[in-house]
């Protein structure tokens, strides 16, 4: 199974020397390198699962089999690029433990990495690194926020509440949270620098020593495309307001160890309608988005390898809110829990309505989430069960 992958670092070492094979001299610190190299941001390699959990045999995951929203220039304007895009820079925190290996972090030292290369100078002894993307948003407008700890035990990332109003996790918050924009995470301990240069080779061509560090960038928030598809409507329901709802998401996550944080919490983000897509076949209305979460509560997303392995115990609801042609709206509720754990890196979700079964509603519902499910002709919000 492929892995967004930060393949390797390199660090090197730069003695002073003007001879091809330098002499190793006993300096209390050394400037060092290291690479970023390019990385592999294809959504096949996020969303390839293996679903033996459900068939007896390996079937790979062909979202796009799944997905009939498509993705435009509409699209890309409202929503951005559909998948993951590669970060051109990053924050690096450089953690000294001096002499003793995943021993207590003495100090940190705060860095910004432009491009693929960064260069620092270190004291001779043990050090643990973090890496996280800097966020680049159209508007300039962030979402994620960090948080550092004062002991420099861990960095965590999360988002706070929008002016959207929620059901699903009240009364502790009552209102839906920002999604978060996409974050990826890397972190290595105890990575010796001694004096001695053990660990270290020799480039002559660049006449001077290195050391190659393995290190893993993994996302550390998880793309999700909706669709409600909308079969039989014509033009029962006329748009949408732009806005939806997943519920019992983390509203965090540690950079660190990739833990998604224990607060469940409604995330909200925009949708549109388009009319007439190509179902099989079929001419079908479809609302569809592009979802970015921390992932499922408690969870180190990147370490699951089949849904057996998936501990997360929340409810997960999707809502959306329609207009109808007589001018009337109404918030649909789906439980999507099964969809969400099974796509637990993320993926389609996908739920079907025959707009045949559905009356148009006499009275408008609004977005107030009523926590009453109501009869269809009182507008209001529906439930449907998946």
């Amino acid at each position: 199974m492929r892995k967004l992958l930060l393949l390797f670092a390199t660090l090197t070492v730069l003695m002073v020397s003007c001879e091809r094979q330098p002499p190793l001299h006993l300096y209390d610190s050394a400037e060092v390198d290291f690479t970023l190299p390019l990385i592999d941001l294809q959504l096949d390699v996020y969303w390839n699962y293996d679903l033996n959990y459900e068939l007896t045999y390996d079937v790979k995951y062909d979202w796009r089999s799944e997905w009939y929203y498509g993705w435009d220039d509409n699209d890309r304007a409202v929503f951005g690029e559909m998948g993951y895009t590669e970060p051109d820079e990053f924050n690096l925190r450089r953690y000294y433990t001096g002499d003793i290996p995943y021993g207590p972090r003495l100090n940190v030292r705060k860095d910004k990495v432009y491009g693929k290369t960064f260069s620092g100078r270190y004291e001779w002894g043990y050090w643990d690194l973090l890496v996280w993307n800097e966020i680049s948003t159209i508007d300039g407008v962030q979402s994620l926020r960090i948080d550092e700890d004062a002991n420099y035990d861990s960095v965590v990332a999360s988002t706070g509440p929008s002016m959207m109003m929620s059901r699903y996790q009240a009364p502790r918050y009552t209102r839906s949270f920002y999604e978060p924009e996409v974050l990826f995470g890397a972190q290595s301990l105890a990575e010796a620098i001694t004096s001695d240069l053990k660990g270290f080779t020799f480039d002559a061509e660049r006449n001077v020593y290195f050391k190659q560090l393995n290190m893993l960038l993994q996302p550390l928030t998880y793309i999700y495309l909706t669709q409600v598809i909308l079969h039989n409507n014509n033009g029962r329901v006329k748009s949408v307001d732009g806005s939806a709802n997943l519920s019992g998401m983390a509203r965090s996550v540690v950079i660190n160890t990739g833990r998604a944080g224990s607060d469940p919490v409604t995330v909200y983000y925009n949708v549109l309608m388009k009319k007439g897509c190509d179902m099989k076949g079929e001419s079908v209305d479809i609302v569809g988005g592009r979802l970015v979460t921390f992932g499922m509560c408690n969870q180190i997303h990147s370490q699951i390898r089949d849904v057996s392995q998936v501990t997360d115990k929340e409810p997960h609801y999707m809502d959306v809110t329609m207009q109808f042609n007589n001018g009337m709206d109404s918030t649909f509720v789906f439980d999507v829990t099964d969809q969400v754990r099974r796509r637990y890196r993320g993926g389609v979700i996908t739920v079907e309505l025959n707009m045949d079964t559905v009356p148009i509603p006499t009275r408008s519902g609004g977005s107030g989430f009523d926590a009453v499910v109501k009869d269809f002709e009182d507008g209001g919000t529906h439930e449907f069960e998946m």
